[in-house]
């Protein structure tokens, strides 16, 4: 039974978000602040992050860059009453997955949080299909049906992680840090390099493609 670690500062909003999740089968675990939600992560396995921005002792913005340094793959899901879209670029630059303002529908978290876990345990796994394609990390062998291709590390990292969360948005610097390491000093543009070489690569692939995000980053999606 998944775990879900509910930080928010109003006591009722955490209430009310706990008990919808409780009632789909989540167990739940609360946090008023920030600095709370690192305590009760250290103290117990959670699945997934549900936190809030504006919070007292450790707003939202530290937390989310905080639990990312400590798990890049921990799924969080944004709940904010703001929806500007530089909150929204930030919060997406700082690692969250997903992004809720307030007021919601209950049914829509619910949802959301269910599609975060679904795709973490896609991204969790060594091997990925994605339709015809298929990525051993183990290996670092990719198969597109019954002919075996070779690509350059960095080419299979990016198609690695893009592939494993198919829908989901990185931005350049999520990529970098997660793909090149959180020391590297070269140019981010590195990665619309190797995100063109991908599409040469794939062109002739009807499976997926590898959409640009404006003002965010990339994506893959699966085709229909």
């Amino acid at each position: 039974m998944p775990t879900i670690l509910v930080a928010d500062d109003d006591a009722n909003i955490r209430e009310l978000v706990c008990l919808f999740l409780r009632k789909d089968g989540f167990q739940t675990v609360e946090a008023a602040d920030g600095k709370e939600a690192l305590t009760a992560y250290a103290s117990a396995h959670v699945d997934l992050v549900v936190l809030d921005i504006m919070m007292p002792v450790m707003d939202g913005w530290t937390l989310c860059k905080e639990l990312r340094r400590s798990n890049p793959d921990l799924p969080l899901l944004m709940l904010t009453a703001r929806g500007e879209t530089w909150e929204k670029v930030k919060g997406f630059e700082l690692g969250t997955d997903d992004y809720l303002t307030k007021p919601f529908d209950p049914l829509e978290l619910t949802v959301r949080v269910k599609a975060l876990l679904k795709r973490y345990r896609i991204g969790s796994t060594q091997i990925i299909q994605s339709g015809s394609l298929t990525l051993d990390r183990q290996t670092y062998k990719v198969t597109r049906g019954t002919e075996s291709l070779t690509l350059p590390l960095k080419e299979f990292e990016l198609l690695y992680k893009l592939a494993g969360t198919p829908g989901q948005i990185y931005t350049r610097e999520q990529l970098i840090d997660q793909i090149w390491g959180i020391d590297y000093t070269g140019d981010d543009r590195t990665i619309d390099v190797h995100i063109k070489r991908l599409r040469e690569r794939f062109a002739d692939t009807s499976d997926f493609r590898i959409e640009t995000v404006r003002g965010l980053g990339y994506r893959l999606e699966m085709n229909e």
